[in-house]
């Protein structure tokens, strides 16, 4: 309950004529006073409106932008083991699987020495590490399929090789907005007609091989590493490389000073077949 007290000495009210000249004014402060609400409500609604499309926009400009899709060469056959040797560019290529510390200093290596290369994901390993999908592509790089679980895609079924080849598009488009620029088959040098097909009808109208393989997954030691790239290496070479082996982290520096020194850029795919 509360309880109401009357004042001891309740306030007079004042003299008629005073109460009666003091009303105009009364009135005239409290239109002015809604005014003066009215606006600073409208005023707030547009800074709001403002506020709230000034972040909208800052949203969408953050938004990375999509990866580049696969392109049809005209010039290249179905799969491709090289680029045109008459221009002085490789394409240093690697297949996305292992320990993303090694892969970051991989693609640290690469950029320190001025090089753009590109990477084959595997699908399942950009499940266990999705950030390295837009870490790839924000460096300059090519990024591509590499099948879903690195298996033996010229040994399977065709609704097996199908799956694989989808599976890790699936997720390359989640994380990229792209299926990739690229498709290389799994644990083999070279697709077979019926994962070439199968490929094609996925988006990838090339699937990607090469002429040069570095053996790093064998771990022969960063030296032999560099002895089999250089002493192979040529005009439109494709060359094959792992993510996932110190040996191929320690190698580069020495392959890149010899390119340069050759007049050999190391480009991206996509770059080296334009």
């Amino acid at each position: 309950m509360v309880r109401v007290t009357t004042p001891d000495h309740p306030p007079q009210p004042p003299p008629e004529g005073i109460a009666a000249r003091a009303a105009p004014h009364r009135r005239a402060v409290l239109r002015s006073g809604g005014a003066f609400a009215a606006g600073a409500f409208v005023a707030g609604c547009s800074a709001s409106g403002v506020a709230a499309h000034q972040v909208a926009r800052a949203r969408s400009s953050s938004a990375p932008p999509a990866a580049p899709a696969p392109r049809r060469f005209p010039d290249q056959p179905a799969e491709i083991a090289h680029g045109p040797r008459t221009r002085p560019q490789v394409a240093l290529t690697f297949h996305g699987q292992g320990d993303p510390a090694i892969a970051r200093a991989v693609l640290g290596e690469a950029e320190k020495g001025g090089a753009r290369v590109t990477v084959l994901a595997v699908g399942s390993w950009l499940d266990e590490h999705p950030d390295l999908a837009r870490r790839i592509l924000d460096g300059g790089h090519d990024l591509g399929n590499h099948t879903l679980r690195h298996l033996d895609i010229n040994a399977m079924s065709e609704t097996e090789a199908d799956a694989e080849i989808r599976g890790c598009a699936q997720r390359l488009r989640r994380l990229t907005g792209s299926i990739g620029s690229w498709f290389r088959p799994s644990r083999t040098a070279r697709a077979s007609p019926l994962v070439e097909r199968l490929a094609r009808g996925a988006g990838y109208p090339h699937v990607l091989s090469y002429d040069v393989d570095s053996l790093d997954f064998t771990s022969p030691g960063a030296p032999a590493v560099t002895r089999k790239i250089t002493g192979e290496i040529r005009n439109g070479s494709v060359v094959s490389l792992h993510f996932g082996y110190a040996d191929t982290v320690a190698a580069l520096p020495a392959v890149l000073e010899e390119l340069n020194r050759r007049g050999l850029r190391a480009v991206t795919t996509t770059e080296l077949l334009s």
